[in-house]
């Protein structure tokens, strides 16, 4: 028997459960996740599962988070400079790079290596002197990317060993993250590791400092996007593997809790809805890299659709589509807000009172978290803008009397620093009197904000806060109904059948529409597997859109907390590609991530080398992620053809899979 404690950071909530291997979740709890101090939140929550638990009896601590993939949907993290070594500016026109780059330098030097891993030019440290020197002090992190690093890592260790030493900075090399070809992509994914190093390094020092104070010594990991574990060490040095870590962690959860070998599980936290499918217990894999906020990536992780959708995103009228529209931005509830600030309360009643119509009432901005660098690198009206919200949030529309003050909010919350508070499905159930964990007052006038016609194209108010709440639940139920069609579609291979088709569409919408009236014809989609809801406002939302779909809806015992249960019930899984190749006539190339070795006239040998050298580098990998006597399965293909009538040995590759128990404390 073994008592775990599982945690989840979550972009509303931060969960915690006492779990037993024997009975399953003994306790449980939840806090409101604080982002601008994550310890409060993790210390609340956590604090209440220990007490009176020995801290001794704990043999394991797991983490799951959102936080990665909120920053990359949110388009938030620390700014990051790119290393380009052996390419042009024409690669950032590939893979949506240069859209995830956006403001952050990059620097194009020489170097890099040829697809068989012979040196294209000698890397240029002079050039690289300059980056350190002139980008050392404004970024948080370091990302390089080197052509064909993955046939030839040399460039880019030296290029990592000279930043890091030069500038005292976290460096991410491209090829510690994925071993495929596709160069721009590995450098969209080495960016993303970079600017998330400061957020997972925020998030396991507020655990392990809570950990030291309750006298808790067991072993701390964390849950990756695969739904593996990995140590709190390695997971400072990848924090881009633990995209997905939250859907990952709650698949695991809800496979546990709702006992059911096939289903699609739905997710919906307060930032996003993850929806998924789990076929014969394990969750699907994304083989070919997650996509999180529209990029894909080469991080192998559960195959999860992720939706700007969750009980605290931004109710907002679409003027194309005529209609009101969940998410995808994430705000502060009202009604959570004045919880927080009850100054607040006056403000809106001020509004109220004054029956503007202006469209920005309703909506505040307040501090999310400190400043990831010096004050030297904003504007001064970002910096009139930041000093401002010390003294807590203020109205929006306090800084609509200049132009530089508006544009200076928004920059401010692109990069993660602020945050707005306006209407969402959060308020309208406070409205309805169907959640009550904060003060339904500031949801009520945000919805008499709402009531009226506004400056908006085609939104003509509603005739009370009630029927304006309803109509916002309607809207999430609908869209809700949407993710999992778009997921059970793309699951069966029909995806391209319905998305961008206008026909499609509308069939989709009239189906999880509760006015299903499309004259002759009535649309109806039935779910041939149980849907399984977890999350907080799964309650709240999904038995209209179970009835809507035809399916069996399932909400588990513990589903709240899922991600928590999740995160200890997880195993330790490590994974290695190994290549050979034919550079000359004769000559084959073993490609590991720690060199290459050449073998002459003797394939065998390098067969031989590449099986005993990846058992023993990915058993390594397994064991430094945390595992305990880790199992390793071992697959291999070839490329051969016939030349002559003889075989040619064209290509190898061996593909190794180490899997563990976590190791708990030692007693």
């Amino acid at each position: 028997m073994a008592i775990k404690l599982g945690i989840d950071t979550g972009g509303t909530y931060t969960d915690a459960v006492l779990f037993d291997d024997d009975l399953g979740v003994v306790r449980s709890a939840k806090s409101l996740t604080t982002k601008h101090d994550l310890s409060m939140g993790i210390g609340k929550a956590t604090r209440k599962v220990l007490d009176g638990q020995n801290p001794n009896t704990i043999d394991l601590v797991s983490v799951s988070t959102t936080l990665a993939t909120n920053a990359i949907v949110e388009q938030h993290g620390a700014p990051a400079c790119l290393v380009m070594i052996g390419f042009g500016e024409e690669a950032l026109e590939r893979g949506g790079l240069g859209k995830v780059i956006g403001k952050d330098p990059v620097a194009f030097i020489e170097g890099g290596h040829r697809a068989q891993g012979h040196r294209l030019a000698p890397l240029d440290r002079e050039a690289l002197m300059k980056v350190a020197q002139e980008y050392g002090d404004k970024v948080s992190a370091f990302a390089i990317a080197a052509r064909f690093a993955v046939r030839n890592p040399a460039h880019e260790n030296e290029a990592k060993e000279f930043l890091r030493d030069f500038t005292g900075k976290p460096v991410t090399c491209s090829h510690e993250l994925a071993a495929d070809l596709d160069a721009p992509r590995r450098a969209l994914t080495a960016v993303l590791n970079a600017r998330l190093i400061f957020l997972l390094q925020q998030l396991v020092d507020a655990v392990q400092n809570l950990l030291d104070e309750e006298k808790v010594t067991a072993p701390l990991m964390v849950v990756q996007g695969d739904g593996s574990l990995i140590t709190a060490e390695m997971a400072l040095s990848r924090p881009v593997e633990t995209i997905l870590s939250g859907p990952a962690a709650s698949l695991v959860g809800a496979q546990y809790l709702a006992n059911e070998k096939d289903m699609i599980v739905s997710d919906m936290g307060g930032t996003t809805s993850d929806v998924a499918v789990l076929r014969d217990g394990r969750p699907v894999l994304d083989e070919s890299g997650a996509v999180v906020g529209g990029f894909r990536t080469m991080v192998r992780a559960v195959s999860v659709r992720t939706y700007g959708l969750g009980g605290d995103s931004e109710i907002r009228w679409d003027t194309a589509l005529k209609d009101l529209v969940a998410g995808p931005r994430r705000t502060v509830p009202l009604s959570l807000l004045v919880d927080e600030y009850p100054a607040m309360l006056k403000v809106l009643e001020k509004q109220v009172k004054e029956r503007k119509m202006d469209a920005q009432n309703g909506i505040f901005v307040l501090r999310l978290r400190s400043l990831l660098t010096d004050r030297t690198g904003f504007s001064k009206a970002e910096l009139e803008v930041w000093d401002a919200l010390e003294r807590g949030p203020i109205a929006i529309t306090e800084f609509d009397r200049e132009f530089l003050l508006r544009k200076a909010v928004i920059s401010l919350e692109n990069q993660g620093l602020i945050i707005r508070s306006a209407f969402t499905p959060s308020d309208a159930s406070h409205v309805l009197g169907r959640q009550r964990n904060w003060n339904a007052e500031g949801g009520k006038l945000g919805a008499e904000l709402w009531c009226w016609p506004k400056e908006l194209d085609g939104w003509e108010g509603m005739s009370s806060i009630e029927e304006f709440a309803e109509r916002v639940v309607e809207q999430v139920v609908r869209q809700t109904g949407e993710c999992l069609v778009a997921t059970a579609l793309e699951d069966a291979g029909l995806r391209n059948h319905w998305d961008g088709g206008h026909l499609g569409n509308s069939l989709v919408k009239a189906a999880t529409s509760l006015q299903n009236d499309q004259g002759m014809i009535n649309v109806d989609f039935k779910l041939r597997q149980p849907i399984v809801g977890i999350g907080a406002p799964a309650a709240l939302y999904y038995q209209p859109v179970a009835d809507r779909l035809s399916a069996k809806l399932i909400l588990p015992p513990s589903g709240d907390v899922c991600n928590a249960v999740g995160a200890v019930a997880a195993s330790v899984t490590r994974s290695l590609k190994v290549l050979i190749t034919v550079p000359a006539e004769g000559l084959y190339r073993v490609h590991l991530p720690s060199g290459n070795k050449d073998f002459k006239e003797d394939l065998d040998a390098a067969w031989s080398y590449a099986r005993e050298e990846g058992r023993t580098s990915v058993s390594a990998l397994a064991k430094e992620a945390g595992a305990s006597d880790p199992e390793i399965r071992l697959t291999e293909d070839q490329d051969v053809v016939d030349a002559k009538g003889k075989e040619m040995f064209l290509e190898g590759r061996l593909n190794l899979v180490a899997s563990g128990r976590p190791r708990l404390a030692v007693r």
